[in-house]
């Protein structure tokens, strides 16, 4: 999908192609705990990989509400990277979405949906949103290291649920 937004730095608008990630998983936990669960950002260390090196730039709080801003550093491609996150809506117990205020992404926008299945069951869902900067050159580094670097990562993710809600 084709989109035109805003560039940070100049309030001009680009044409961007927004690309979406979306992941589903059942863990063996109620909605509340799923719930709980995800806006404790002191979550975000277990569930992301080593080799990102992700690192709060300062201490978190325990729980996330609209406005809340996160901001850290990881390593990408070897490459140091600062980051910014805004929580920009919670809707409890049911689901909230962060987006990228400052970071490497042109435009970022993940919507963590969680759905009961029943009372010890819930759905999780990712609905990832992005789009690189750099035009055609952003989009060639999507396809030769994005794209996989972000399956990893969400794979990663998905085996870390599994090892922490065994049911």
């Amino acid at each position: 999908m084709i989109a035109a937004i805003k560039h940070a730095a100049s309030a001009t608008l680009i044409e961007v192609t927004i690309h979406k990630l979306e992941r589903t998983q059942l863990v063996p936990i109620s909605i509340r705990e799923a719930f709980d669960f995800f806006t404790n950002p002191r979550n975000l260390e277990r569930l992301t990989p080593d080799l990102v090196h992700f690192q709060f730039l300062k201490a978190p709080p325990e729980k996330v509400l609209p406005g809340t801003i996160l901001e850290y550093r990881l390593r990408l491609y070897g490459l140091p990277v600062k980051w910014r996150t805004r929580i920009e809506s919670i809707d409890a117990p049911t689901g909230f979405v962060d987006v990228q205020d400052k970071g490497p992404y042109a435009m970022w926008r993940h919507t963590h949906s969680f759905r009961e299945v029943d009372a010890k069951h819930t759905e999780i869902r990712d609905q990832v949103e992005f789009a690189m900067p750099l035009g055609l050159l952003g989009e060639i580094v999507y396809r030769i290291l994005v794209a996989g670097s972000l399956q990893q990562i969400f794979d990663f993710r998905e085996a870390a649920l599994r090892q922490l809600f065994r049911g």
